[in-house]
Formats: C-alpha cells, structure tokens, sequence
C-alpha cells in the first residue's frame, strides 16, 4: 500500500493520508490531486470522505483520471476561488481494519518496518530456506512501486543496507503473524548472505 500513515496528531494515528490537493481545475471548483494511494478509485469514488488533519472533512461528488493525475470535485465547493483555497491541503482517511487488510493481501509500511528478511527455497545464492537475509528498516516510495529498504551486517560489522522493490516476483510473502517476509532476490539485489558475520 502506498497510503502512508499520520501520525503528527496522536488522536489520528489511524489516519491515512490519501492525496494532496493542488491547483484548480477550470471554473466549477474542480482540483487536481496528487495521491499518494494505491486505490485511487476507492478513495476518489463519489460518496467517499476524506478529511483534513484539523477535523474538516470533505465528500467526493465525482472524480475522473486524467493522464497520471486525478481531477475531483468536493461538495460544497463551487467555483474557481475555492478551489483554489484549498491549494496544498492534505486529505486523509481512516485505515482500514487489519482483517481487511489481511483479506485484501495488503498491508501498510508501518507493518512491514521490523520484519525478518527471510531466502524463499531455491533462492539464487544456493542457500537453505528461510536463511536470514536482514531486516526491513524502513519503506521507501518509488515512481512504480514501494522499496524495502533492508538492513543486514557485514562480515565485519558494518551495517549493509540493500533496496528491494517491493513486488511479488521478489517479496512473494508477509507474513506477519510470523514476523518476517520472504525473498527471492535476482543476482546483485542484496549482498550474499554467505559474507555476514
């Protein structure tokens, strides 16, 4: 998921924060917005709410995708001038439960920091399943898709961080019960397992 969480108001820990508006779009108080979701059209679907950090909140009457953007039109916002009112304003949801969230296969990046990095069998290094690889130190928002940024030791100590895209040919599974993922690295991804202390 790439909906990231708000944690600047602790009353709001589980809010997520969905776009950022940007300039207006035409005269009838139409915005573009930059999202920062993964699900676009959930979030941007008429009748979906949305709010600000400071309470107000906002209803989508329609939306449509233009190019790589979105163009959303908010009840109760009429013309140019208030449209362009709200230029830079943050809009959040709340998060979805971690059931959905298990059924839907999804998970958000605050749930992935601390996992074991975890070799899939028949990993490219030759190594016995579920050899340690590292651990996810933090998760990074790439133009296509998330990075894991995973963190193991050299031989000598030193901390290795490795970038990892976070797709299903190379993170096939989370397990978070467990706490760990698995990894199928391609050659030169991550350092070989075999040169850690």
């Amino acid at each position: 998921m790439n909906e990231h969480y708000s944690s600047d108001d602790p009353q709001q820990q589980e809010l997520l924060r969905v776009c950022r508006i940007g300039r207006a779009q035409g005269l009838k108080g139409e915005v573009n917005v930059l999202a920062f979701t993964d699900e676009p059209e959930r979030r941007f679907a008429p009748g979906a709410t949305l709010f600000t950090q400071d309470g107000r909140t906002f209803v989508v009457l329609r939306s449509r995708s233009f190019k790589l953007r979105w163009i959303v039109l908010f009840e109760g916002v009429e013309d140019r001038t208030a449209a362009e009112a709200l230029n830079g304003t943050e809009l959040f949801c709340e998060a979805d439960s971690a059931e959905t969230m298990a059924e839907q296969d999804a998970w958000y990046p605050s749930d992935l920091i601390g996992l074991q990095a975890r070799l899939v069998d028949g990993n490219t290094f030759g190594l016995p399943e579920n050899t340690l690889v590292g651990t996810v130190s933090d998760v990074l928002e790439g133009a296509a898709q998330s990075i894991l940024e995973i963190t193991s030791r050299s031989a000598e100590g030193d901390e290795v961080k490795s970038l990892v895209p976070f797709v299903d040919e190379i993170v096939p599974e989370v397990f978070l019960d467990e706490g760990y993922i698995t990894l199928d690295p391609p050659g030169g991804l991550i350092p070989d397992p075999q040169s850690h202390s």
